[in-house]
Parts: structure tokens; sequence; C-alpha cells
């Protein structure tokens, strides 16, 4: 079989990863194909919260977690759900989760983490400029709510992390504080954070179809095909895709949670697994949201999508292949109605379930493989790919055209498990 499609660059995986590399390759006067199957019902990109989430800069492993996720692990309920048969299989990766929440590692990881997110912040405004998409953006802000004054006294580990990195942030501890940025919620909610700089896209599934229709436009090539084998050469790299072969100088592997085999057939182990995170979609519901929720004491979000309000969260360990459980989207909804009253005075909903590729310590691989540096890996951006995909685009643009990427890359090396 000879290799019939010839690219400077194919990039496996065409959610909102692969097609911000792709649009940044194409500035830098690459040929540039994405090979993806395109199941657009699971694929997290089309179906998110929405959230360019650049505050949040605190890895899920904090040096605490540990003394709060058991009592969650094992609450079919609760914000972090396994699945008891998938308990072994897990297993490996919260050993690494655990040493990621060790103070050294953690320290570590968030000075990272917060370098990525100040890139992606300003690749991200050069990109709404490039594609001149400022018309789908929200800028509106974020309220990250809690209840109890226990529990907001603990997210100083966050707000001090914003105020080292420069992350305009305000504090509230009243209900009237409150109300002025989002009436309408339940009186219980007295404490706040509220981050004005917060942006939001106004639908995540228009923003993909946006930015794939500018890179068909510029000559970008499309395969609906799934790659079943990657073999690099000194020169080159050639992919098997079903029928046909592929031939680019350079091969991305964006796959989001099905990332995991391809990196391991380049000789790389990454302890890549899948948060299965669910949300539901009310239409009509006559709620006036001001600004992005977030309920951090309950591990859900609450977003305007057009003239609809996305509930969404729940983070569940169930792998890729077991069918979803919207008992978990119905207790997000039935907690949303409880904090924000009057929430479910609309006619009309759906409910989702998609799969983001999370890595113990928050933290995305993005390097090169060890098989060979014609192959090169964008994956493991948990529940941050919408807000680091443009940042990590201009990263594996500078790795692949041999130009210094603007930030310290050993953070996100294939290497560091």
């Amino acid at each position: 079989m000879k290799p019939h499609l010839d690219y400077d660059i194919a990039i496996i995986g065409g959610g909102i990863i692969g097609l911000s590399i792709a649009i940044s390759l194409q500035q830098s006067g690459k040929t540039v194909i994405i090979i993806d199957q395109d199941y657009e019902q699971i694929n997290a990109s089309r179906k998110n919260a929405g959230a360019f989430a650049f505050a949040d800069i605190v890895p899920l492993a904090t040096p605490h977690i540990l003394k709060s996720a058991p009592k969650w692990f094992f609450d079919p309920e609760g914000p972090l759900y396994i699945h008891p048969a998938y308990l072994l299989s897990i297993f490996p990766w919260m050993v690494r989760f655990w040493r990621a929440s060790w103070n050294d590692v953690f320290a570590r990881s968030l000075e990272a983490q917060a370098y990525l997110m100040a890139l992606s912040r300003e690749a991200l405004e050069r990109q709404v400029k490039d594609l001149n998409a400022e018309f789908l953006l929200y800028r509106k802000g974020q309220l990250r709510l809690y209840q109890q004054k226990r529990n907001f006294d603990k997210s100083s580990i966050l707000w001090d992390a914003c105020s080292r990195h420069n992350i305009q942030h305000i504090l509230f501890n009243s209900a009237e504080q409150i109300n002025e940025i989002q009436p309408g919620l339940n009186p219980k909610y007295r404490y706040a954070g509220f981050t004005p700089d917060w942006i939001n896209v106004s639908d995540p599934k228009i923003w993909v179809q946006y930015i794939k229709g500018i890179f068909i436009d510029r000559g970008g090539k499309w395969l609906e095909k799934s790659a079943e084998m990657i073999a690099p050469n000194e020169n080159d790299v050639l992919i098997k895709v079903q029928e046909s072969m592929v031939n680019a100088t350079f091969c991305v592997i964006a796959a989001g949670a099905w990332s995991k085999k391809l990196a391991s057939s380049m000789g790389d182990k990454i302890p890549l697994d899948t948060e299965r995170g669910y949300n539901i979609t009310l239409q009509n519901t006559g709620f006036d949201l001001k600004t992005h929720l977030t309920f951090a004491e309950h591990g859900f979000v609450v977003s305007m999508i057009n003239q609809a309000i996305r509930v969404g969260g729940a983070v569940e360990f169930a792998g890729l292949t077991r069918p979803p459980n919207f008992n978990r989207a119905d207790t997000l909804l039935k907690k949303a109605e409880n904090f924000i009253p009057g929430l479910l005075n609309g006619n009309g909903y759906n409910k989702w379930m998609g799969f983001r590729p999370s890595i113990p310590d928050s933290l995305p691989v993005i390097d090169y493989s060890s098989l060979s540096k014609r192959v090169l890996y964008a994956f493991g951006h948990g529940h941050l790919g919408l807000t680091q995909a443009a940042g990590t685009a201009e990263l594996v643009r500078d790795l692949i055209i041999g130009q210094k990427p603007a930030i310290n890359m050993s953070a996100f090396s294939a290497k560091r498990f």
C-alpha cells in the first residue's frame, strides 16, 4: 500500500486542541491534514461548559484533596466518583494522583499550570483576532460560590495563587455582595470569589465548527477515519488510515482520551485516563444568568450556551466503554434547582456525557515522542482543553518549526512519569 496523501503535518484528533494546532501551523505556511473519526456525541470539545477557565490554575491534586476525596470516590452522586468495576484499572492512576498531591510536586505543577494559562490567555486573544471570532465570546466573568465559611477559607490556596500570578479577583463575604453580580441565588451562598476577566464561548459546538470551517477554507484537509498505525522514519512519518496511508513530515497526536494507545506504540507509557463529564442543557428557563457560576463545594458549573443554560460537572472514572450513567446529570440538575430557585421553569432539556483526557498532575503532555522527534504529543488537558488550546497550539508550532517555546516545557514532558 503506497501513501497517497502528502502533507507537512498530520494531526490525529480533530477536537479543539487538534484544530487550534492546525490553524497555528497553517499561519506558519504548513499544509495540514486532520485525521479524526469525529464522534460528535462524545466529543468533549463540542458539548462542554464553554469556559476559558484561565483562573483555574490550581491542580486537582491539592495537598488536602485526599482528606475529602475518599468519601466522594464511592458516592454515585458525589463530585468525584469511581465506578467499583473500574477500581483496579484506575488504581495506578490514583497512586500517581496521590503523589501529585505532595507539596513538592503540587507546587511545581501549580507554577507550570499558571504559566501555561497566562500563555493560553494571550494566545486566545491572538487566535480570536486572526479568526475574527469576537462575536462568539461572552466576557461576563465568573462567580465561584461557597455556602460554608470553612470551605471558603480553604479556597485561599486558589486566591493566593491568583494574587501571585496577577489574576484579578474580588472576594465577597455576604449574600448582598453576591446578589449585585448575580441576583436570584439561594441566600445561603454568602461567600464567593469573582474573576471579572473570565471568558466563555457562546457555544463550544459552534466554536469548533467555526474553526473547522476556517481550517478547510485555508486549504486544510479533514479525513474522517481512524489512525491505525504510526511509523516514523528519518525524514517523514507514515500513518496507516484504514485502507489508505498518509505521509507527513510531522505527526501530532492530539486524540484526547484516545491518545494513550497511540503514545504507547511510540514507546511512551503515559498515565492517561478519562474523566467522564456530564451535563444537562435547559431551554427557555427564564432565569437571567449574568455570569458563569461555579459551585465549588459540589463540583459543578452553570453557564450560558446561546439562549440556553448548561449545568455540568460530576467527574466519574469508569473508562471509555461503560454506558453513561445519566442519573449523575439528574443529580446535577436537582442540586442546581436548590441553589438557583426557578431554574427549572423551562420547557425542554437534553443530557450529555463526554470524555475528558486526564493526567494525575493536571498538566497535559506537550512533547516529542520517545521514538522520534517527528511525532509530537498534545493531550491530557482534562477539563481545560478549550482553555489551553490556543496556548498548546503555539507551543506545538514552535517545537515543529524549531523556535524556542514561550515557556519552560519540562513540566509537560512525556518522560516526567
